[in-house]
């Protein structure tokens, strides 16, 4: 814990205007800047944790900061059509900063209107609320906090493994409503152990979610572009599977940790989903259009799939009517594995630092650029 509290107390210096060294440092910028920031709101939850960050009120925690500079910081989480907030800020933004648990669609309508934008920073990670190649025709940079919440959501990922595979909510609802039916839980009820376990894509989080199951004793696989080098593949257990379709039947539990693409969106679809085993579990926290919403949905009811989870939909904020409330066996939530407190205070700092690169002029860390000088990163191609 005292290991934990350091490391908090050094991303709270980074975010602090009035402690950091590099704010200290730095001089004004010779332009002001007009930054909209699209987050959601804290509301009555605000107050209650001073390291709660990434809403509205939070703002980063970069309010003062950027003030002190002399640029306008506009925060809002309004930004759905074109009397949001969010346009009317449009035409003289010079950045515009978002997250994935409340995305600022930035559509090329958006872009074209924007004829001051020079920078869109993602808060997280997963920048396709943004056309990647309208963003590049237009010369900006896309850029996100590449590694601020792998752990986050490698532990949600795990969680909800769990929680389908041992039929765990049905349980929990029979302790909310005052009843007790044992047989009602226990006749889809599993241990882990001993189970085949297959992730689609094993970078950052898909290889964090393998150390994590190793313990487990679970058969582990996993499909990826790039194949780990045979050191990794050994020291975590895992096996790499050339062909999709081939490792799907073979996995008790299938879990999604791709980016979207023009290659993955519907990827799972009603015949990749008929590969998989009758029964599978499957859980996504990557992204919610890389399955096909009514696929998904048919195949929980018919029991084909015995459990689906993720906090993924395939628009967010999720419509009140999507079949993916109503669906059988189903542990869905909001998008909330990629921001708990800790992995606010992170991304948090890598804005803040990305922000501070961009008025020097200088880059930022390669691996946080997903369009950079009109180029798309390899996994956005």
């Amino acid at each position: 814990m005292a290991m934990k509290s350091a490391a908090s107390s050094a991303i709270r210096s980074l975010l602090s205007s009035s402690s950091s060294t590099f704010s200290r440092n730095l001089h004004a910028p010779a332009e002001r800047k007009k930054i909209v920031g699209v987050f959601y709101k804290g509301g009555e939850y605000a107050k209650l944790n001073p390291n709660f960050v990434g809403c509205v009120e939070g703002a980063l925690g970069i309010r003062e900061w950027l003030e002190s500079l002399g640029h306008q910081y506009i925060v809002t989480d309004d930004k759905e059509g074109p009397n949001s907030e969010l346009d009317k800020h449009l035409h003289d933004a010079h950045i515009i900063i978002s997250t994935p648990f409340h995305p600022a669609y930035v559509t090329a309508e958006r872009i074209k209107k924007a004829k001051n934008l020079e920078l869109l920073l993602t808060a997280g990670i997963g920048s396709d609320h943004v056309d990647l190649k309208a963003a590049a025709a237009a010369g900006l940079t896309v850029a996100e906090v590449t590694g601020s919440n792998v752990v986050s959501v490698a532990e949600d990922e795990l969680l909800r493994i769990l929680v389908l595979v041992r039929n765990f909510l049905p349980g929990y609802h029979q302790a909310v409503n005052g009843e007790w039916n044992v047989a009602g839980i226990a006749h889809r009820a599993y241990d882990l152990e001993g189970k085949t376990i297959g992730t689609v894509g094993a970078g950052r989080i898909g290889k964090l979610l393998l150390q994590r199951l190793k313990p487990f004793n679970c058969n582990l696989l996993y499909y990826d572009r790039l194949r780990m080098n045979p050191e990794s593949e050994k020291e975590i257990g895992a096996k790499f599977e050339e062909d999709l379709d081939a490792m799907l039947p073979k996995c008790d539990v299938i879990v999604i940790n791709m980016p979207l693409t023009e290659q993955t969106r519907g990827l799972f679809d009603k015949n990749r989903i008929a590969k998989c085993k009758k029964g599978v579990v499957i859980v996504n926290n990557a992204r919610g259009a890389i399955m096909d919403t009514q696929a998904i949905a048919d195949a929980c009811t018919s029991g084909h799939v015995a459990g689906y989870g993720g906090d993924v939909w395939p628009v967010q904020p999720a419509p009140k009517d999507h079949p993916w409330r109503f669906m059988p066996n189903h542990a869905m939530t909001p998008h909330i594995s990629g921001t708990t407190i800790d992995a606010q205070l992170r991304y948090a700092a890598g804005v803040k630092d990305m922000l501070d690169r961009h008025f020097r002029g200088e880059d930022f860390p390669e691996q946080n650029y997903i369009v950079k000088e009109g180029q798309l990163a390899s996994q956005y191609r």
